[in-house]
Formats: C-alpha cells, structure tokens, sequence
C-alpha cells in the first residue's frame, strides 16, 4: 500500500479523510465558467454544469460530491456564462458539507477594476483562468492544486491521484481515461510509457494516436504551475496586445499548458478506473442517459459514496392504471398516464393517457399531452406538448449524431396536432 508523508498507508489515509484531517493542503478548483455552446438551445439559459443527469442531480454534482467523499474542503468554483443558474444549485455548499466558516466553498465570479485587461473580466479559456487567479492561489500557499471540468460524470477518489502526484515529484499528473478510437480526437490523447510518465500529449488531434484521453482532472505543483503559466504569459501576449484585448493568450489547457509542461517538466499519467463520461454533445447526453436506465455502472450504487445534490421536495412519482413504463428513470412529482420507454423524466414531468415518451430526456415540470409522442429527444424543463402532437424521430440514430438529436428549449409551447421533425432545434420560449 502506497505511504503518505506521515508514513501511514493509504487505507489509513482514507480514514483520515473521512475524519477531516488531511495530511496536505489541497485548494481544488472547479471549472464550471463554460457556455457549453455544443449543447445548443439546452445551454441558452444555463451552465453547462447545470444541466439534470438522471432526473436527480445536475453534473456539477459529480465532482462536487467526489470532492466531499474524497475529504477535500477547500472548493473554489468559477462561474462565467449564466453564473445564477450554478449559484442557486451551489446552494453555498450545503449538499456536500462545504457551508464552513473556514475554507469550504468559494465562488469565483469575473471581477472589473482588480487588475490589468488580462486579469480582470471573463477568462480565455480554463489555463487563462489560472494564470488570472494565480495570485490568489500563491496567497493560499497549498501544497497540492486540483483543478476539474464540472461537465462529466464518473465516482473517483481524488485522494488516489494526489497520492501518485506527491510520490511521483510531478509537476503535473493527469487523470485518464479511455474512449472509442473515434471519440478520441475530441479530447486531450495522453501518451505514457511503462512508468507512467507522459511523453506525448495532442489537444483534440484530427488522427489521434491513442484511445487514453485526459479526463479533465489535473493535479498541479503549485509552485511549477505558476511559473510556467507566468513564462508562457510572456511569451504569448506581448504588454500591447494584453491592453488591447485584455487575453493572456493562454487559452485552454491543452492549447500551451500542458504541452509545455510535458516538454520541459515531469508529468505523470493516473488511471481513473470505471465509468466516466463527457457530456458536452446532444448524443453523449443522451447515450449517457440511455447507459444508466438499464445499469448503474459503478456511479450511484456505493452507500458509502452517494452523489449528494440539492434538489426540491416533491412528492413520490405516481403511475397510474392503464400506464407503461419500461427501462426508464422517473423522478419525483411524477404523474405516468401513458407510456415511458427507455427515457427519463425530471422532477413534476406528466405523461397524460396515451401519450408515449421513448428514448428521451425530459427536464422537469414538462407535460407531454394525451396521444402525443416523443422519440429520441431532449426536452428542457417548464415545456407543453399539445394533444397529439409529435416530436422526434422514432427511426433517429440519435445515440451516435448530435444532429439526429431533437432539442426542445426551455419554456416552448408545442401546439395539439403539431409535428417536430426529427433533430429539430426549438429555441427557449419557441410557441410552435
């Protein structure tokens, strides 16, 4: 069993953090600022992190709940683009045990008047966010930085990657995965060889070498992290351009971070063992969804590991006689008249007699009218479809194209009798 720096083993350390005495000082960093502009109409009027996963939680929830189990209480979450939507979810950190005096959760909003153009206002890009926060990060004087997306899901212990990341003497470790060849290009493919060590890492290649991507869970030195975000700062945005357009030249992660660190310092590669997922396309949301109907596939089964949320009381779901509901996930307040297949439904969602919901996911308070139908589709919250009416495509490979993917913005009114094609995309408020 690998030791920590007091010579206790990892079991012990386990221990240690579920009594709240860490060995080291960790200041996680949780990335929630995105548009998340691939999932189109559903992200008009939320962060990416705030959309539902399962009826029951939102993927923010995810990391935030791996955080609480894996002992790490000082949370710092940025928010940018529809910041409300993640605040009122937040609920300053009640669900996971960070409402605290000292340390707990934090959040970071965009600031004006703190600095020059590039370290104020909205970030560049998650390495820009660092570089613009490094100084608050210096004055916490961690010694371990753990930085996360907040769009995926998947159960891990952070505490494993740290313990690889001390011993290692990294300057940073990355968390993988691994994908479909095909789906590879689409993240960050890691190269490591026999020791762990990363020699090669492309940012979304169009012909990738590997099916190992990086999860987007990073653990930095601190120290080493600052430094090259400073030196690479020097050499990208020359003091002219930085007044101008107020960018660091950063970017994203993959785009000088951690190529650069791969070239000039030591990073290490960690395996994250069992399921995780990118959500951030209409086809992996809704593959996800159809994954976890028929199997809980290691993320929400462990009592000892539960996926914390804040979410409104309701009452129990109700599936009245004469209803059909097969291989689907039904929320609380729900009313089920008609049919589900293979769908899940949000919180107070109504499916009245002889309508059929199939292959879908439902957001919350949405009433689909008697006889109408819903295939391979995703319906954002407060919408009405009218008697009779269709949306979708019942014949839809929507598991595999975004495109064949029909998406129903917050808040539309979908007239009786009135047909969606498939892979359609009805904006918020849309009255069809």
């Amino acid at each position: 069993m690998p030791a920590h720096r007091d010579g206790r083993s990892s079991g012990d350390g386990r221990m240690l953090r579920r009594c709240g005495m860490l060995t080291h000082r960790t200041l996680a960093i949780l990335q929630a600022g995105g548009a998340g502009s691939r999932m189109d109409v559903l992200t008009r009027e939320r962060a990416k992190p705030a959309l539902p996963f399962a009826g029951a939680y939102q993927l923010i929830d995810f990391p935030l709940s791996n955080l609480a189990h894996s002992g790490i209480t000082d949370v710092w979450v940025s928010l940018q683009f529809q910041a409300s939507t993640l605040e009122e979810q937040a609920a300053n950190g009640r669900p996971w045990d960070l409402d605290r005096t000292r340390g707990g959760l934090r959040l970071l909003m965009p600031q004006q008047g703190t600095g020059s153009m590039d370290e104020e206002g909205f970030a560049h890009g998650n390495a820009d966010l660092l570089f613009r926060i490094r100084a608050e990060i210096s004055a916490f004087e961690p010694d371990v930085v753990l930085v996360l997306s907040a769009d995926h899901v998947y159960r891990f212990d952070y505490a494993d990657a740290i313990a690889t990341h001390l011993q290692s003497k990294a300057a940073c470790t990355i968390v993988t995965t691994e994908v479909a060849l095909d789906e590879a290009g689409d993240h960050a493919v890691v190269v490591a060889d026999g020791d762990g060590r990363v020699t090669g890492f492309a940012y979304k290649p169009d012909d990738p070498e590997t099916n190992v991507v990086a999860t987007e869970i990073f653990v930095y030195e601190p120290g080493r992290l600052i430094e090259t975000l400073e030196q690479l700062h020097r050499e990208l945005s020359p003091e002219s351009d930085e007044e101008q357009t107020g960018d660091s030249g950063l970017g994203d992660f993959g785009d000088h971070l951690l190529p650069r660190l791969v070239e000039a310092d030591r990073v290490v590669a960690h395996p994250l063992p069992g399921y995780w997922r990118d959500l951030g396309e209409p086809h992996k949301y809704l593959r996800a969804h159809q994954e976890v109907i028929v199997d809980d596939l290691g993320i929400f089964d462990d009592l000892d590991w539960p996926i914390l949320t804040q979410q409104p009381q309701r009452v129990p779901p109700r599936v009245r006689g004469g209803a059909c509901v097969v291989d689907s996930l039904l929320s609380s307040g729900c009313q089920i008249s008609g049919s589900v297949e293979r769908s899940v439904l949000g919180p107070g969602v109504v499916v009245e007699a002889g309508a059929r919901v199939r292959d879908s996911v439902v957001f919350a308070d949405v009433v689909v009218g008697a006889d109408a139908t819903v295939d391979w589709s995703v319906v954002d919250r407060d919408v009405r479809v009218g008697i009779g009416a269709s949306v979708g495509d019942p014949a839809a490979d929507a598991t595999a194209d975004s495109d064949a993917v029909t998406l129903v913005g917050r808040g539309s009114t979908i007239g009786d009798g009135v047909v969606v094609e498939g892979g359609a995309r009805l904006e918020p408020g849309t009255t069809a």
